[in-house]
């Protein structure tokens, strides 16, 4: 969300104008991960991971085989934490592609919907912030979602 200098999120929360819809957590091991991926390969990396997610975990795993298990494991994480913070869990709208956790050019991570999750999203919620961290064993993914946008408030009425 772009703000005007100046004004953070909780000005406009203050405001009114936005506030926290939803937050969602997952924590896993890798190994969980690794032993499906050993299991089912390529089949289960098209079931959970969106065609951008898919070409980057390839360039890792290529590289690095246990880098792109982890990064398949953190886009996993993201998608359940995106889930519960939406209050679907995995059920429609909401499918593991539909969401991916992509990169802005500054590494910041992103979420991007395709449809039709994004226009449901869309009529139901702002701005979605997602953080997500790796070690060696570990993943975890943190989101939270804005509620919509509000017009400030003129004379006291909406």
């Amino acid at each position: 969300m772009v703000t005007e200098a100046g004004t953070g999120m909780a000005a406009m929360a203050a405001a009114g104008q936005v506030a926290v819809a939803g937050i969602g957590v997952d924590l896993m091991r890798v190994q969980r991960i690794a032993e499906v991926y050993a299991r089912h390969g390529e089949k289960f990396v098209r079931r959970i991971l969106g065609d951008q997610e898919i070409d980057k975990f390839r360039r890792r795993h290529d590289r690095d085989p246990q880098r792109g298990i982890r990064y398949l494991a953190t886009r996993f994480a993201a998608k359940e934490a995106f889930s519960k913070a939406i209050g679907l869990g995995m059920h429609s709208p909401m499918t593991w592609t539909r969401m991916q956790t992509l990169n802005e050019a500054s590494g910041k991570p992103c979420v991007v919907l395709s449809e039709p999750l994004a226009s449901w999203y869309g009529e139901r919620f702002g701005a979605a912030h997602v953080s997500i961290t790796d070690e060696s064993d570990t993943v975890a993914a943190f989101v939270v979602v804005e509620t919509r946008a509000r017009p400030q408030e003129r004379n006291g009425f909406n």
